[in-house]
């Protein structure tokens, strides 16, 4: 046994989660939604949420540090305030909600994001331009996809495929999309770390093995951005589409 009473095979699929949350953060954001399925396979579902949190920023710095000037910082301004709505609300729901609620939404979530991530595959040729976030229909969109994507994002950490569809349908290009979203997750992710420590979800057990973890996303970070010029783009997505069903069917039914 491992860490966190961690048998050696789920120790791994923990650092081969790990390693996806950095090939995502430089490649294709929203992939680790795979991760999020593994973490809550593999832990607790409530505790899942605190372990995975300081994982994704460890991704988060290193996207930052790869796509920092690319970053539209216009529609950042613009979803932070609903982001934060969004964040209050789902940290009110894990208080109430307990480890099977927890794991059941996860689960509803993640073929929430999955019916979302359809619809926006289904829309990505029509994008507007990044700078119609100033218009009332640019605001009234952005609050909304704030709001929900930090209620997902506060509870499973699933906000990523959210805030995909909206950058994309927003007509944001592969590297200012990578930039904005690389702040946008580290702002978003670094403020839920006191309501996760609040929650009792982030503790000294946590961060040992979160340290554990950590070393397994640069290899992941450094994978992706060698893929993102050779990627095939439309076959990943199919593959993490594929996977997210699958996870999001094991934890409904576990």
């Amino acid at each position: 046994m491992t860490l966190w009473n961690i048998s050696a095979g789920g120790f791994t699929a923990l650092a081969l989660a790990a390693t996806l949350v950095g090939f995502s953060k430089t490649a294709v954001s929203g992939a680790n939604t795979i991760s999020l399925a593994v973490f809550a396979a593999v832990l607790p579902a409530r505790a899942s949420t605190g372990v995975l949190l300081p994982v994704l920023i460890v991704g988060d710095v290193l996207a930052v540090l790869t796509y920092r000037r690319h970053a539209h910082w216009p529609t950042l301004w613009r979803l932070f305030p609903a982001v934060a709505v969004g964040v209050v609300l789902g940290t009110l729901f894990l208080v109430w909600a307990d480890d099977g609620i927890v794991r059941t939404s996860i689960g509803a979530i993640l073929l929430l994001m999955t019916a979302v991530t359809l619809w926006r595959r289904r829309t990505a040729d029509r994008p507007e331009d990044p700078e119609a976030v100033a218009t009332r229909p640019g605001r009234i969109r952005a609050r909304s996809y704030g709001v929900l994507g930090g209620f997902t994002t506060m509870v499973a950490n699933a906000g990523g495929p959210v805030m995909s569809m909206y950058l994309l349908s927003a007509g944001f290009r592969k590297l200012g999309f990578l930039g904005t979203s690389a702040f946008f997750f580290l702002i978003v992710n670094v403020s839920k770390v006191p309501f996760s420590v609040g929650l009792g979800l982030i503790n000294g057990r946590s961060l040992l093995l979160d340290a554990a973890l950590a070393v397994f996303v640069l290899p992941g970070a450094l994978l992706g951005r060698w893929a993102l010029d050779r990627i095939n783009q439309r076959l990943f997505e199919q593959l993490v589409i594929v996977a997210t069903v699958l996870g999001a069917l094991q934890l409904l039914l576990r």
